[in-house]
């Protein structure tokens, strides 16, 4: 069963679209993405937690945009070596192991800046709650800082932050070159193609892309 359900996400790998460019994605591998991804609900809890599904998206999106680069962070970024002729399932399994450690969402726009990376978009898969690097009253977040420092080099770059588990704040404020998408389905994927390419739909695009009965 085990190795149908591999097969069977290979197979649903081919809908997953390609993005425009050259694509970082960040995947959030701190001790709160060890909950579940439905949150905790008296009998309708998942067994999938938030980690599963960040390393699932950056696994995917990695197979689907050869030269990916993928930094998985926590307090900082952390190292994780990443088979591209691997199957999705192990790739997301090794990223997935990592967990632990406080959270730092500014880490990874820190170190593309300090490593001078070019990229045309960056996507951040989170719960979105960085502690670590909080600032307090109005001054704006450290990952905002980071990324005005990462668009000066790289002008035209878009930021994709998909928050699995939504609250009341934001890491960067949505504009046009910053989305913000409020839970997760596979309908995520095409709201990122669709960003990377420059299109907006008529309406707002913050909040939750699809509710799901249970």
């Amino acid at each position: 069963v085990r190795a149908a359900l591999v097969d069977a996400l290979e197979t649903a790998l081919a809908n997953v679209p390609r993005l425009a460019g050259r694509v970082v994605v960040c995947p959030d591998v701190s001790g709160s993405m060890s909950g579940p991804v439905t949150g905790w609900r008296r009998g309708a809890t998942s067994q999938v937690r938030c980690i599963d599904v960040a390393a699932l998206v950056a696994a995917a999106l990695a197979r689907r945009n050869p030269g990916t680069v993928v930094l998985p962070f926590e307090q900082d970024v952390v190292g994780v070596a990443l088979d591209g002729n691997d199957t999705i399932m192990r790739n997301a399994e090794r990223l997935a192991a990592i967990g632990g450690g406080g959270t730092n969402c500014s880490a990874p726009l820190a170190w593309l800046n300090r490593q001078h990376v070019r990229a045309d978009v960056v996507v951040f898969v989170s719960d979105n709650e960085s502690w670590i690097d909080a600032r307090r009253g109005s001054r704006a977040t450290a990952t905002l800082d980071e990324w005005r420092r990462f668009k000066r080099r790289n002008p035209a770059a878009k930021l994709a932050c998909i928050d699995i588990t939504p609250h009341g704040t934001v890491q960067a404020q949505e504009d046009e070159d910053v989305l913000n998408v409020g839970g997760f389905s596979d309908a995520v994927f095409d709201i990122l193609a669709a960003f990377a390419a420059g299109q907006r739909p008529s309406g707002h695009w913050v909040g939750e892309i699809e509710s799901i009965a249970l």
